[in-house]
């Protein structure tokens, strides 16, 4: 096999890795038998990753990270509040049919602090911009509108699972109808400071 560049050679090692735990598990999957699917000597692969726990980190933290770019991707393609809600909330299910999706979001190794740290960190990251969005558009308050947003990631994400075990309902079916509701969540919650100026007049 030709000698790759390091970042094309540790993009296909994540690539053969992922299917591998995901057809095999974590505890199955042996390094040299990534190594040889992925047809390197071992060295080569440990270069990249000491060790299997390495690898894995390194798996979910690109998986996470391209899920992330999905949901950016999305917020910023559109304006329009509704079909930013729909775009983000699609992001989820579009990543679900990835097998690294479901070794992220289904495995027991999420309970593992560093793993839970690298997924977390991740998706507060994209809430926060979306809180933003929230703030900015509604007038609601930062620490109301970033409660609001982990609330819709955390539904998506949850949602987005339960498709990968329920297949007979589409994953755009399931994430329109997802954004639907959403939306109308969203559009229907009075920011603080426009509750109190109703208050305030009597209205």
């Amino acid at each position: 096999m030709p000698r790759l560049p390091r970042a094309e050679r540790r993009a296909q090692l994540l690539a053969v890795a992922r299917e591998a735990f995901g057809e095999l598990g974590f505890h199955e999957a042996s390094m040299e038998l990534i190594a040889e699917r992925a047809g390197v000597t071992k060295p080569v692969l440990y270069r990249h990753f000491p060790s299997k726990r390495d690898l894995y980190l390194a798996l979910v933290e690109h998986t996470v990270d391209a899920i992330v770019g999905r949901v950016r991707i999305a917020l910023s393609r559109t304006d329009d509040n509704a079909e930013r809600v729909r775009g983000a909330v699609r992001a989820y299910f579009d990543s679900a049919d990835d097998a690294g999706f479901r070794l992220v979001f289904d495995n027991a190794l999420r309970s593992d602090p560093e793993v839970r740290e690298v997924v977390d960190r991740a998706l507060r990251g994209v809430a926060a911009d979306i809180a933003q969005l929230i703030a900015r558009d509604s007038g609601t308050d930062p620490d109301r509108a970033m409660l609001l947003a982990l609330g819709l990631v955390g539904m998506a994400i949850e949602a987005a699972r339960w498709t990968t075990e329920h297949p007979h309902l589409s994953g755009a079916e399931a994430g329109d109808l997802l954004a639907a509701l959403a939306w109308r969540g969203l559009r229907t919650v009075a920011p603080a400071r426009t509750v109190a100026v109703r208050a305030a007049s009597g209205s």
